[in-house]
């Protein structure tokens, strides 16, 4: 069974009033030294195997926190795992006086502050107000591979589908104090760095390569890890990595699109193996999906991913469920994925349920306030909304 990873990037927010705040350096002090062998001596990422939970890590801003899980082959204890994350960073994140939420973008106005770090400042220097601006938090999920030309051959593949995991995953309708009109407005924010979206289809890894040389050769981006495409090789582990997913509101909600990326890359994998082509759409039109999937989610029609016209959502999720049907049944995870996606439909994504809690409490600190009961259901009691009624699940 193939290993799978996740890596969340979440909010820092204040208990009460439920801004971002800057408590980034702090936390990761605080992280560090009580869990200086976790922290500090084993490589991070979703890719090894030297450490046995959850870890934490910072990001482009002071207002963000990474969690990165460890490898798994089970669901269910890739799940534990997600949870157990969420729980250590906002551990931490109460101890110096934040709380961690699962949004996309911060549905209160908000002014970033670049995370200490050489890297980030010289992006802040060349990429202007795009990098002073950028407050955004994914979903990232790494699929093991066994080498770079199988890898290729998974994103020649996966590219047509991953509009619809984007769709499932949207959380992001507020931004900056206002309601964007998008389901997945990080989607939009996300785009304006200089490399981001769909790949074309490659056909073999030393073509990738070239590609990649080609990119950096330019100087427009500074590194590999500004390689921003929807799904990448990556270039630290032995992993394809999926990156179109905002954060999830719902661990549930993750833990379902981590089971279809795995089962996508298997399914992906099986084609190849068996001489089956990639289906040859356009990148402008894998483009145009994803609009349509920041726009809409699941609530308006999506693009077909073959044919590219549009269909309701629901029959486009179903044809991505028919797809990796037989890769989820091989790996048991089949029911477990129909109850996760039945209860998606049943409660709306992180962006219906953004929306709903705006209606309920009439407020954007209100949405924070659930939010952050909905990212850590085991601590509802712990935040209080901004008329300092404590909270509920």
């Amino acid at each position: 069974m193939r290993s799978f990873g996740v890596e969340e990037e979440l909010l820092l927010v204040d208990p009460i009033r439920g801004h971002v705040i800057p408590r980034a350096s702090s936390l990761m002090y605080r992280y560090r030294w009580q869990q200086p062998q976790t922290a500090q001596n084993l490589p991070a990422g979703p890719s090894s195997t030297a450490f046995t939970g959850p870890l934490l890590a910072t990001e482009f801003q002071q207002e963000q926190i990474e969690v990165i899980s460890r490898p798994h082959s089970s669901l269910k204890e890739l799940s534990a795992d997600i949870r157990a994350g969420r729980a250590l960073a906002d551990a931490c994140a109460r101890e110096v006086g934040a709380r961690t939420v699962a949004l996309a973008t911060s549905p209160l106005p908000a002014v970033p502050h670049a995370a200490p770090d050489a890297r980030v400042s010289t992006m802040t220097a060349r990429y202007g107000l795009t990098a002073r601006e950028q407050l955004t938090c994914g979903c990232h999920v790494h699929v093991g591979v066994d080498s770079d030309e199988e890898g290729v051959a998974v994103l020649d593949r996966i590219r047509i589908w991953l509009p619809v995991l984007a769709a499932l995953g949207s959380n992001s309708p507020f931004s900056q104090g206002v309601d964007t009109g998008y389901a997945s407005f990080r989607g939009q924010a996300w785009s304006r760095w200089p490399l981001t979206g769909p790949l074309e289809i490659l056909g073999s890894a030393a073509a990738y390569h070239r590609l990649i040389e080609h990119i950096l050769a330019t100087g427009v981006v500074l590194d590999k890890a500004m390689l921003y495409f929807d799904a990448r090789v990556s270039s630290k582990y032995p992993t394809v990595e999926i990156r179109v997913s905002d954060v999830c509101l719902d661990a549930d909600d993750t833990v379902l699109i981590a089971a279809l990326a795995r089962a996508l890359v298997e399914a992906a994998v099986r084609g190849w193996q068996s001489g089956k082509a990639p289906e040859p759409v356009p990148v402008a039109i894998l483009r145009l999906a994803a609009w349509q999937a920041s726009r809409w989610g699941t609530e308006g029609d999506l693009l077909h991913p073959v044919t590219g016209m549009p269909c309701k959502a629901a029959y486009v999720v179903g044809l991505l469920l028919e797809h990796v049907g037989e890769a989820l049944t091989d790996y048991g995870d089949d029911a477990q994925v129909q109850q996760l996606y039945g209860q998606l439909l049943h409660r709306g994504t992180g962006a219906r349920q953004q929306r709903d809690a705006l209606e309920r409490t009439g407020s954007l600190e209100g949405v924070v306030a659930e939010a952050v009961r909905r990212t850590h259901p085991q601590n509802f009691g712990i935040i209080h909304s901004a008329t300092g009624r404590k909270g509920t699940s």
